[in-house]
């Protein structure tokens, strides 16, 4: 198999906004957890498909942090990048804000994805190198390290 390019993180961003509707809220009148989560794959999704240039598939969620809730009427942005890639997977965060009338965004939620590369038979094939452009990005990839390995210990241990 011929081997891609790197591709920096810049170059695979999405950004989404959603405007949160009644059929959004859970019977808390909040936005329902599994709605944002829906958001949250779709997204990262997105941001694997621009990465490998080829359709992906989630392996995992690796964390979801649920900071505050948001409600009716609200905007919510959803930012997703890659953080780490491997062989065949990539790592994604996506993070989800709030979005005020005045533009200001506050977190209500992050999250990492590990999302595989498929060729057309659904086979796992290599992904593109990422190359880091700034402090913030090798933070990410030194962390992305960090979670790859308690990924395999977890799996070690059956979880």
């Amino acid at each position: 198999m011929e081997e891609r390019a790197k591709k920096s993180a810049v170059d695979s961003v999405v950004e989404q906004v959603f405007q949160i509707r009644p059929e959004h809220l859970n019977a808390a009148g909040r936005l329902f957890g599994g709605r944002l989560m829906e958001w949250i794959d779709e997204v990262a999704a997105l941001v694997g498909i621009r990465h490998a240039q080829s359709n992906v598939t989630t392996a995992s969620v690796d964390n979801l942090k649920f900071m505050r809730g948001a409600f009716q009427g609200e905007m919510v942005v959803l930012i997703g990048r890659v953080t780490y890639v491997g062989s065949t997977s990539m790592e994604v965060r996506v993070d989800t804000y709030v979005e005020s009338l005045d533009g200001v965004r506050k977190p209500i939620n992050r999250a990492y994805l590990i999302l595989v590369a498929l060729d057309q038979e659904g086979k796992p094939i290599p992904v593109p190198g990422l190359i880091i452009h700034s402090e913030s990005e090798k933070a990410e990839w030194e962390a992305g390290i960090k979670r790859r390995e308690m990924r395999r210990q977890r799996t070690e241990e059956g979880f």
